[in-house]
């Protein structure tokens, strides 16, 4: 994730349906991924362009997301481009090394960052993450594996794991 998407890019965007309700997808001029937002009953939000060319643009992010939620996908392929402060972007670096059907502890998290007293400072950096399921802040749990801080909202969160489980297990994966 070394790319930060300038001020001047154009961007694109375009809203998808998935099982946990709405995902606004935003990339940029080259197709890098710089936002996936849930929504919820709010509009999406942003200066990118949209309808049939916004649709366009984000399609291949609308399909690896549809086989992700389809259980099909395990890993995405996608050239991403969020933007956040060193930190944050180490933290996000550390998220994409969690495996599918697996979560870890803040605290594992902050150890594998070097510095085992950032919790607090990574779970900040971790609800900043502008791109969640794809950079799957959601296999960050709390003490005891406790389902807290998803700025999505925890029964999104459980959703996602319980799929991620299902899927690993074999079953079929999570209903809308």
């Amino acid at each position: 994730m070394p790319h930060s998407t300038l001020a001047n890019d154009q961007l694109f965007a375009a809203t998808m349906r998935s099982p946990i309700g709405p995902l606004d997808v935003t990339v940029d001029e080259a197709g890098r991924v710089v936002r996936i937002d849930m929504l919820g009953d709010e509009a999406p939000h942003g200066d990118a362009t949209r309808g049939p060319l916004g649709a366009e643009r984000c399609l291949h992010v609308f399909t690896q997301l549809d086989e992700y939620l389809a259980g099909e996908r395990r890993q995405f392929d996608l050239e991403l481009a969020p933007v956040g402060t060193e930190f944050q972007q180490r933290v996000w670096s550390v998220l994409r090394t969690i495996p599918f059907g697996s979560t870890i502890a803040y605290a594992d998290q902050a150890r594998r960052l070097g510095n085992a007293n950032a919790t607090r400072a990574v779970g900040a950096a971790n609800g900043r993450n502008p791109l969640p399921i794809v950079v799957p802040c959601h296999r960050v749990v709390g003490k005891n594996g406790a389902l807290v801080g998803f700025a999505g909202g925890v029964p999104k969160k459980q959703w996602l794991l319980a799929h991620e489980a299902a899927v690993c297990a074999g079953a079929a994966p999570a209903d809308s």
